[in-house]
């Protein structure tokens, strides 16, 4: 199963790749750099049902185990679809922590939410052994495991790897395209 640079990376790679190469330049200002920040985030927030776990045993008496259920199924983004729904027609636009000079559509801090969630799904699904995309109403498992077709010697090694060779890639796109060490 992936781990947390690679659910943050992932989406964040692929809204900078849609932003700065599929918009044009004045849409890209409709579209600020704040919107592939929000989709990393969203690519980790499956994951918060560890933290619900953790919380549900500090409490409890009995081992609660909350992984990979309800924010790791389909319907964890389809909230998120939802409310991007609901709220694209509405033309206001929600300032964010006041920390920014931009105005950030709500509509669109949700479909940012939405694929990073399907992002993170779906690498859970392709290289974990459990993804129960029907939670709660089926327990039926539909992972891949690409891992589990790699020589036992190295798997250990392939989930770092990958989050190695992202963060490289992530490193190299944002000097090629941003200049990054002009601000060095």
């Amino acid at each position: 199963m992936p781990q947390a640079v690679t659910h943050i990376l992932f989406p964040i790679l692929l809204i900078s790749i849609f932003r700065d190469f599929y918009l044009r330049k004045n849409e890209k200002k409709k579209f600020p750099l704040h919107y592939v920040l929000i989709a990393g985030i969203g690519g980790v927030l499956p994951d918060i049902d560890i933290i619900i776990s953790i919380f549900l045993n500090l409490f409890s008496l009995s081992n609660w185990n909350v992984h990979k259920t309800l924010t790791h199924s389909i319907f964890f983004p389809l909230v998120f679809i939802i409310l991007f729904l609901i709220l694209k027609p509405i033309k206001a636009n929600a300032k964010i922590c006041n920390l920014t000079r931009h105005n950030l559509k709500l509509s669109t801090v949700f479909l940012m939410l939405a694929i990073g969630t399907i992002i993170h799904i779906s690498l859970d699904s392709i290289f974990g052994e459990q993804a129960f995309f029907l939670y709660p109403f089926s327990s039926k498992d539909y992972g891949i495991n690409i891992v589990g077709f790699i020589n036992n010697d190295i798997q250990g090694f392939i989930i770092p790897s990958l989050d190695g060779i992202l963060l490289v890639i992530w490193l190299i796109y944002l000097e090629l395209k941003h200049k990054i060490s002009d601000f060095i």
